[in-house]
């Protein structure tokens, strides 16, 4: 097939339109360049929403596992109040000094118990507190990026909608001129596209330099980049070359205008006499 395409089109009409590819190629660039970065910002936007989401459900558990400790406390600290009531009913009763002090050791664990139990609840409380107050930040941080996706959708939304169809129409243009070029070429010129920072394939030649690199090209290689008998690459950065004339965005040099015969004093005189 490459060698079908070779045979029907000269390496000036591949170049010619390898090089309109590429201005249609880079237009489309400029689409992209003009849309910038809002798809990533969108998108940004999208998953912070998403982490505060899993933020609050999670703090959200956390409140309720907090809540049910601190009901079980609570059952607790009424459990060992009920026993210090009973301790206490049963010192009115006691018979000797020895389960007097059995008692009140008693009394003294479940005091101490109590107290712990509701070092626990406090602690519990601020948890909840600090929760609850980390919630409701998430919740205003959702508000405010649900505001900003909004207006960077309908921004990204309007721009897609302006320039969508042109761009479908480029890519329309170029699907056919990519008949035109043979497929080692085509390849050849994504794969140098894809990996030039400025996204050119094809350069033409300025100033005896590449219009990629700006490296100097030998007047050798320049004459064979005029010729256009077979596709010529630049040996440092690799990328096509063609010459402006090719390309049409250089006038040919204009012939020199013939000079003026001067006339002699002589051939003046005698005109003058007839």
């Amino acid at each position: 097939m490459a060698d079908n395409k070779e045979k029907e089109h000269s390496v000036e009409t591949r170049l010619k339109a390898l090089y309109k590819l590429q201005t249609f190629l880079s237009e489309i660039d400029k689409i992209h360049t003009l849309r910038g970065e809002l798809p990533y910002e969108v998108k940004d936007l999208e998953d912070e929403i998403e982490r505060y989401t899993s933020r609050i459900k999670k703090f959200t558990e956390e409140i309720e596992e907090a809540k049910a400790f601190i009901n079980q406390q609570q059952g607790v600290i009424a459990d060992r109040r009920g026993k210090i009531a009973k301790y206490e009913q049963q010192l009115d009763n006691v018979r000797n000094n020895r389960e007097f002090a059995f008692l009140e050791k008693e009394k003294e664990y479940e005091t101490l118990e109590i107290e712990l139990s509701e070092k626990k609840i406090r602690e519990q409380n601020e948890l909840v507190e600090r929760k609850t107050r980390e919630i409701e930040e998430a919740r205003e941080q959702i508000v405010d990026h649900e505001h900003n996706l909004a207006e960077k959708k309908a921004e990204l939304e309007s721009i897609v909608n302006e320039t969508q169809a042109r761009e479908e129409e480029i890519m329309t243009q170029a699907k056919e001129l990519e008949k035109v070029i043979d497929d080692y070429t085509l390849k050849a010129f994504y794969r140098i596209r894809q990996n030039a920072r400025n996204g050119l394939g094809i350069v033409t030649v300025q100033r005896s330099a590449c219009g990629g690199c700006f490296n100097r090209i030998p007047p050798q290689r320049q004459l064979e980049i005029k010729m256009h008998k077979r596709i010529v690459v630049c040996e440092y950065c690799g990328r096509i070359m063609i010459d402006g004339l090719l390309a049409g965005i250089e006038e040919p040099e204009a012939a020199p205008a013939p000079a003026k015969r001067k006339t002699t004093r002589k051939k003046a005189a005698s005109k003058t006499e007839e």
